[in-house]
């Protein structure tokens, strides 16, 4: 199979001036960062330092007729866990064909999930961090199912998303059950954004998960702000359910045409029991955490971004009654695409 996709990647490359002629579209990006873990409640980690790639996007568009369309996308990263020492793999990305009729769309195969795109679109930093859902792995940016988003009005004031999915984002299915999203989005000619969603995944053995989203901002041409909660509700097996909630703000400003900043705060009121295994910054799986991220956006050329940045993670005490130490990530980041 990783034969298959390579050599598959390897014709998207070579091919790019035969599709360019028959209306297709070849994009893509690249984001990762110069890292130094200063400080980490992980003692084996503390130190560490050097480069990785945390994403690499292969993307091909193309046209099909005036309603229907189509998107491959590939992408590799670095395993970001600090001992893998395996090479960037392809996987796919997206695959899908979609059906435009109007201001509505309908999407088949793997699309995008509505749990975090209106976040992430507004928050703007993907290069720089994952949104607070995607970073504490409560759902996932992609999934196998049918899918469908527009407006409801001419204005394309009042959005929505739905889709019906595997719930097991871009992995093959594996159980019986299906995962239900569903955003709603007002957006004003203000600038004004508000979001509400809502998602059920139910799960093999009792152990479904229901996840609520509120999201309010604002953005303009020289700054962007918002305000983020969220709550999933998990159901286990032979125990209590568990609870889950999440609180984020964040703040953009564009001083120049070539330099902005931004900073994001993330409150997680209950310890993340896979807070370990996030990539590239690794949480302690045992407290609440209060994670910050902040530093500077400087575009020398048009399309690329060299991003310094700090990220630092602070936590309550746990259930021993112990405060884990606090970790200190200082990087670069940089990102480019074409």
């Amino acid at each position: 199979m990783k034969q298959i996709i390579v050599s598959l990647l390897g014709l998207i490359l070579f091919s790019t001036n035969v599709w360019s002629q028959e209306n297709g579209k070849i994009s893509g990006y690249i984001f990762g960062d110069l890292y130094y873990m200063a400080a980490n409640h992980n003692k084996e980690i503390e130190g560490n330092n050097g480069v990785w790639i945390r994403r690499v996007y292969l993307t091909y568009d193309k046209g099909l007729s005036e309603e229907f369309s189509m998107r491959l996308r590939l992408e590799m990263n670095t395993a970001g866990d600090f001992t893998s020492k395996s090479k960037m793999t392809p996987a796919v990305k997206d695959a899908y064909l979609k059906w435009k009729k109007g201001s509505h769309s309908v999407y088949l195969g793997i699309s995008p999930t509505p749990t975090w795109s209106v976040v992430e679109k507004v928050w703007g930093y993907r290069s720089v961090e994952k949104t607070p859902l995607d970073l504490q792995k409560f759902g996932s940016s992609r999934d196998f199912g049918l899918a469908a988003k527009g407006s409801f009005d001419e204005d394309k004031v009042f959005n929505y998303h739905i889709q019906i999915a595997n719930g097991n984002s871009n992995s093959s299915e594996t159980n019986k059950g299906k995962k239900y999203m569903l955003s709603l989005t007002a957006k004003t000619k203000g600038g004004f954004i508000v979001e509400g969603y809502v998602d059920y995944d139910e799960r093999p053995e009792h152990s479904s998960r229901t996840t609520l989203q509120g999201f309010a901002a604002y953005q303009s041409k020289s700054y962007r702000f918002g305000l983020q909660l969220a709550q999933q509700n998990r159901q286990v097996k032979g125990e209590d359910d568990a609870q889950f909630r999440i609180a984020s703000a964040f703040a953009t400003a564009k001083f120049t045409e070539t330099t902005s900043a931004y900073a994001r705060i993330d409150r997680t009121f209950e310890a993340n029991s896979s807070g370990e295994k996030i990539s590239y910054i690794p949480f302690d799986k045992t407290a609440p955490s209060t994670f910050i991220v902040a530093g500077l956006d400087f575009t020398p050329i048009k399309n690329v971004h060299l991003m310094p940045n700090i990220e630092a993670i602070t936590y309550g005490e746990n259930d021993a009654g112990l405060t884990p130490d606090s970790d200190i990530i200082p990087r670069l980041s940089f990102y480019f695409k074409f």
